[in-house]
């Protein structure tokens, strides 16, 4: 192990008692504050709804969450809500989490079947249960108690999508697929989709909220949970320090519990940006260990993005490699910016 990775372990390893020592956080205003909405690169609709509802003084995990909601509400979306690609059985399985910053409290939801919108139901799990997480039929119970109803969630183009995969699945069985020439050029470029949605949102008194949702990784193990719905990995907010979310390779992420890491690191005066990409760091050498991960310069053979706001308003994003994008709204403009990286990704 290098110094410098020995110097970041020991700072990782560190924290815990500087957080018992450390008094409030308070950072340079070198920024205006909030109110500030940040989200993932499909998330330009998502910040521009929960910047309208930070203006009129909404609360941020509420403006986070009707934020998402569009995206989870829109079938054209194949990787949240609606829409989702669904498990290896053709069932649509939906995670998501939130966390708000004042209370310290957060509501998180898996494989739930049959309610398009989980970003909702993981906030009555904050607000109307003693619990954190729920899971399958167990949440869908809860969802149903509390008037939500139950709908399919596998749209046709989905559902073509999904047949696809396992017709081209394997040559040792008997589903064929069609032939070249009758493949719709969406369906035929399925596997280049990657989504997850997470909006976080910082209001103009500094309180934090955050949510994120997905559909989870494509023809899953059905029951297979991704980091959305795990506190600390998918998300995290702390309205002393700031929040941060996630998309991209949960596994990796939960071994690494990294939006609590990002979040962390800004507490010992990282920026948002700075933060994410020693995280991802963090992520790569861990994930050289598990050998058939990586490629032979030992970079990961996939991708993971971080999106942190700092109370201050400093806001950034980080990923593995070149070419994702993430959303912000300052309030005076929406748009997408460019995500760090790490590695810059070859044609």
């Amino acid at each position: 192990m290098n110094s410098s990775r020995r110097k970041f372990f020991k700072k990782i390893l560190g924290s815990a008692f500087i957080l018992s020592t450390l008094p409030r956080i308070t950072f340079s205003q070198q920024k205006r504050g909030g109110p500030i909405a940040v989200s993932s690169g499909n998330g330009l609709r998502a910040t521009e709804k929960a910047m309208e509802l930070l203006k009129a003084g909404a609360d941020p995990l509420d403006a986070a969450i009707a934020g998402v909601n569009i995206v989870e509400d829109d079938p054209n979306d194949i990787t949240v809500g609606l829409g989702g690609l669904p498990n290896e059985e053709g069932i649509v399985e939906l995670d998501a989490s939130v966390m708000h910053g004042p209370t310290h409290d957060a509501g998180a939801v898996a494989s739930l079947r049959g309610i398009k919108n989980p970003s909702k139901v993981a906030k009555l799990v904050m607000t109307r249960s003693d619990h954190v997480l729920l899971v399958g039929e167990g949440a869908l119970k809860f969802a149903k108690a509390h008037g939500f109803k139950e709908e399919d969630l596998l749209t046709e183009k989905a559902r073509k999508i999904w047949l696809y995969w396992k017709e081209t699945l394997s040559d040792k069985d008997d589903w064929f697929p069609p032939k070249d020439e009758e493949i719709e050029e969406e369906i035929r470029n399925y596997f280049r989709t990657h989504g997850t949605i997470t909006c976080l949102a910082l209001d103009a008194k500094g309180d934090l909220g955050g949510v994120t949702t997905t559909s989870g990784l494509a023809f899953k193990i059905p029951g297979r949970v991704g980091d959305s719905p795990i506190i600390g990995a998918g998300l995290y907010v702390d309205n002393d320090v700031g929040a941060a979310g996630s998309t991209g390779r949960g596994e990796a992420n939960i071994l690494n519990v990294g939006a609590h890491t990002v979040v962390e690191l800004m507490r010992l005066g990282k920026t948002p940006e700075e933060a994410c990409l020693e995280t991802l760091e963090r992520v790569v050498y861990t994930n050289k260990k598990q050998g058939y991960l990586h490629d032979e310069k030992g970079r990961p053979k996939f991708n993971l993005n971080f999106y942190a706001v700092r109370k201050d308003g400093l806001f950034g994003a980080a990923s593995i490699w070149s070419g994702s994008k993430y959303a912000v709204n300052d309030g005076n403009t929406n748009k997408l910016l460019d995500c760090a990286y790490l590695f810059k990704r070859e044609r």
